[in-house]
């Protein structure tokens, strides 16, 4: 689905990233790990071409999409729910959620916003409301929802669950398993290391932007020691 090798990027005259690979199969869930300052961020902008890539490949569905403009490369089918979420405030919920709406894929099953209220019941009921007033979980959920009704291949989320209450972490967790469960590929960064075991099917270390490990959720437990020192808890 997703191939990323050797990737390198920055800002103007600072380079960030010096060498970042990672995959993402077919309906597999898969995790980029660090510490804060490390890259993970990047690795998303450059992904997305935010930051166009200094050096390295990136590779979607068999094409590669390196240097290609953001807007192509979610044409392409890869829906970003950024950090900070990033909605817009002065639209309402359902304005939100049809402003990108898209099919260009012809799915058996399409997000509509019909299927979408019904995966949050919460934003059905706001639907209505500016998203500037809704809370930070809701407005989690409406970014999340926003990026399926662009009906992507691969679903990619920036700090899923930071700074939201107990409760609607739980409910974003349990919403992304069942993602998970109907196909959707998802590269998703965290801080919550066990619930990423518990989800995913693949992680990535970066450290000063460099992939220093990659393996499978039982690799990573045999590996529990080494990979805990690059991430610091």
């Amino acid at each position: 689905m997703l191939e990323v090798s050797g990737l390198v990027a920055g800002y103007g005259a600072s380079t960030v990233l010096f060498d970042v690979s990672l995959k993402v199969g077919e309906g597999e869930v898969a995790t980029l790990l660090g510490r804060n300052g490390m890259g993970k961020t990047t690795t998303v902008r450059a992904i997305m071409g935010l930051n166009p890539p200094r050096g390295g490949r990136v590779r979607f569905r068999g094409v590669e999409i390196t240097g290609w403009a953001p807007e192509r490369i979610a044409r392409a089918g890869i829906g970003l729910v950024p950090e900070g979420r990033q909605v817009f405030p002065t639209l309402t919920v359902r304005e939100n959620l049809i402003a990108t709406a898209a099919d260009r894929f012809r799915r058996a099953h399409p997000w509509t916003l019909e299927r979408i209220e019904r995966l949050f019941p919460r934003l059905r009921e706001r639907r209505d409301q500016p998203a500037r007033t809704l809370s930070g979980g809701e407005q989690q959920m409406l970014a999340i929802g926003r990026a399926l009704m662009t009906n992507p291949w691969l679903l990619i989320l920036d700090e899923a669950t930071e700074g939201l209450a107990p409760a609607i972490r739980a409910e974003i967790w349990a919403t992304l398993a069942a993602l998970k469960a109907e196909g959707q590929a998802i590269l998703l960064i965290d801080k919550n290391l066990a619930a990423l075991k518990r989800l995913a099917d693949r992680h990535h270390v970066l450290e000063r932007g460099r992939t220093v490990w990659s393996g499978s959720t039982a690799e990573l437990e045999a590996a529990a020691e080494r990979v805990r020192g690059w991430l610091g808890v």
